[in-house]
């Protein structure tokens, strides 16, 4: 079992939101939507991490050519990342959160740090998913309280001995109350990465921004608090292993 950075303190309740058919996803070259343009700055906002296994990873790499073995080419290119076969992978969602009154603090599985969508912070996980089911693991966020909501910063990292990102095909994907679903891929290749900052949601004059984020670091949640400048204090945390 491995130790990372877990905040003193927390709290915690329970919930569900809407789907969109249709998608946006976030690049390089368009890094920013507003969630206020599109009429959907209020009602609860989904934030969903899903990851699968690349299929790289068993078998050897993809160095052999398709013309030697046309038949690859039909086969999918990923495989679901909790399949018996493979070696686990437990990517965790968290949030740090600024509300407009100076309050800072982390929403996490580490620590039983769940939150809460009707109270401060305002911002609820679901659960903690160490297999990568196709229900991933889920962020709800009252936009109701967007008034009492400075920035929230979405973020993804790796527990304890599994592999890094590179191995991973994780996507986070934003369902508003309105209009098309948000998606931020994280396939950019950092083999050492422990975490990676994803997306900012930050209200900017009233106004609710995402951004695009996918900032990778070697470190966890206490390297991105620095890198983004939250001033939290950190220390050591642990996870219960879970039941057999």
């Amino acid at each position: 079992m491995g130790f990372f950075d877990g905040l003193l303190g927390g709290r915690a309740t329970d919930f569900d939101s809407g789907t969109a058919t249709n998608a946006i996803e976030l690049t390089k070259r368009h890094q920013q939507i507003s969630l206020t343009k599109q009429g959907a700055a209020s009602g609860h906002l989904r934030i969903n991490l899903t990851w699968r296994m690349r299929t790289s990873d068993f078998g050897g790499p993809y160095r052999e050519s398709l013309l030697r073995h046309p038949l690859r080419a039909l086969k999918p290119p990923e495989v679901v990342g909790h399949s018996q076969s493979m070696v686990n992978v437990d990517l965790d969602l968290g949030c740090l959160y600024e509300l407009a009154d100076g309050t800072r603090g982390v929403v996490q599985p580490l620590g039983n740090l769940l939150g809460d969508t009707n109270a401060p912070p305002y911002v609820k996980l679901s659960g903690d998913d160490r297999f990568g089911s196709a229900s991933g693991e889920t962020i709800y966020v009252n936009l109701d309280h967007r008034d009492d909501i400075k920035r929230l910063l979405v973020f993804v990292y790796i527990y304890d001995q599994t592999p890094a990102f590179d191995r991973t095909h994780a996507v986070v994907t934003l369902y508003p109350s309105n209009g098309p679903r948000i998606e931020i891929g994280l396939d950019e290749r950092h083999p050492q990465a422990r975490s990676c900052a994803v997306v900012m949601i930050e209200n900017v004059k009233g106004e609710m921004l995402v951004r695009r984020e996918v900032k990778f670091v070697y470190g966890f949640q206490a390297e991105l608090d620095r890198l983004y400048g939250w001033g939290l204090q950190w220390g050591r945390g642990y996870k219960n292993q879970p039941a057999q």
